[in-house]
């Protein structure tokens, strides 16, 4: 077996730092000799050009994605113990970001074709709610336009952390507010933890820069009750390198989708499998690619890693049946299409330096798993 294929990683950040590593280098080494290692020049700058690639007008750093979340919760001012409206198909930092902003998760199903939140069961729950929080999966956009509808005037907070640079009837934002995750493996992913909040409100903008830096409006004047949660200049470097080529990136990962959809059309056609789809509207970026394995989920996975091939899932279990959320008082068969997804879905390697080679070797393995021979390679 060739080099190429003997390895598949899920994520290369290796291959995406060589394209990068020049210019991290330099501008760290204007970082060193600026002394300006928390905020500064690095920092705004990143803001300013990620701002403008967003479409928004305001960009505040944060430390990670589940602060940004809770900083743009906080800027909104809700009721304590507030309802939130959120999927119960996501990563728990949605609900623990609402937690931790003195809020209250209310959890409603996915759409059982996309697996974002469901604008019909989010109906049923928003009466009791002060906002709504769709969270944009896999790396396309909730259907915005239904649920700026429905929040009738209640402030929308977009979980941004998979969809940075995809877009809807070609917007990328729509809420108030929106924050996003700069962890490794996002398709804009730092060197450490980083995240950030995007709004085009300047006073919401402002306040979240406030709560993340202490509460403070100047040196040792506290106006409110904040805390510590401000991007690093070494990271703002790596981000604004990356950012540059993040639309090609983000182009490459569509290309391997649609390589994807081609060679797994034996498998779908057999009934072993569902492939993703894109929403009408949505431009995605496939921060993603889980496939559906009604059978054999994990014997596929096991098998494919087994084979040096970085699968994965995303996610075992939904919010709602975490040990640490059982306080919410829901139950196995609560949100059905949720539960339905963690048992099916499976992450196939996506990433823009994915090879041709590599994608074959992928759904040749995962065939002979799901029991169809060579065939699904083509």
């Amino acid at each position: 077996m060739s080099s190429e294929v003997s390895g598949i990683p899920l994520v290369d950040l290796a291959a995406a730092h060589a394209e990068v590593e020049a210019e991290v280098r330099a501008g760290f080494e204007r970082v060193l000799a600026s002394g300006a290692y928390v905020k500064g020049p690095e920092v705004a700058a990143f803001e300013r050009e990620f701002a403008a690639f967003s479409g928004v007008g305001h960009c505040v750093g944060a430390a990670n994605g589940t602060d940004a979340l809770e900083l743009a919760l906080r800027a909104l001012d809700l009721a304590p113990g507030a309802g939130v409206v959120l999927p119960a198909n996501t990563f728990v930092a949605t609900a623990e970001a609402v937690l931790r902003a003195g809020l209250r998760p209310v959890l409603v199903d996915a759409d059982p074709e996309h697996l974002l939140i469901d604008p019909g069961r989010a109906a049923e729950a928003l009466p009791g709610a002060a906002a709504l929080l769709p969270v944009h999966l896999y790396g396309q956009l909730a259907p915005m336009e239904a649920l700026l509808e429905l929040a009738d005037g209640r402030p929308v907070i977009e979980d941004a952390a998979q969809s940075q640079g995809a877009r809807r009837h070609g917007r990328g934002a729509y809420g108030r507010i929106a924050a996003t995750s700069f962890y490794p493996g996002k398709n804009l992913g730092a060197y450490g933890d980083a995240g950030a909040v995007l709004t085009d409100e300047p006073g919401l903008a402002d306040a979240v820069r406030r709560i993340g830096d202490h509460g403070a409006r100047g040196k040792y004047v506290h106006e409110r009750f904040g805390f510590n949660s401000r991007m690093d200049a070494l990271q703002a470097v790596v981000l604004r390198a990356k950012l540059r080529r993040l639309p090609a990136w983000n182009a490459a990962r569509r290309a391997a989708a649609d390589r994807y959809r081609a060679l797994l059309d034996p498998l779908v056609g057999a009934g072993l499998l569902t492939a993703p789809g894109t929403a009408p509207g949505n431009e995605h970026v496939w921060h993603l690619y889980p496939v559906r394995v009604g059978r054999g989920r994990d014997a596929a996975l096991a098998a494919l890693q087994a084979a040096g091939i970085g699968a994965g899932v995303h996610y075992p279990a939904p919010v709602h049946l975490q040990p640490a959320l059982h306080h919410l008082g829901h139950r196995a068969g609560a949100f059905p299409v949720a539960e339905r997804a963690a048992r099916e879905l499976l992450s196939l390697p996506l990433h823009p330096h994915l090879t041709e080679a590599q994608q074959a070797r992928v759904v040749e393995v995962l065939g002979r798993a799901l029991g169809a021979g060579g065939a699904a390679a083509g």
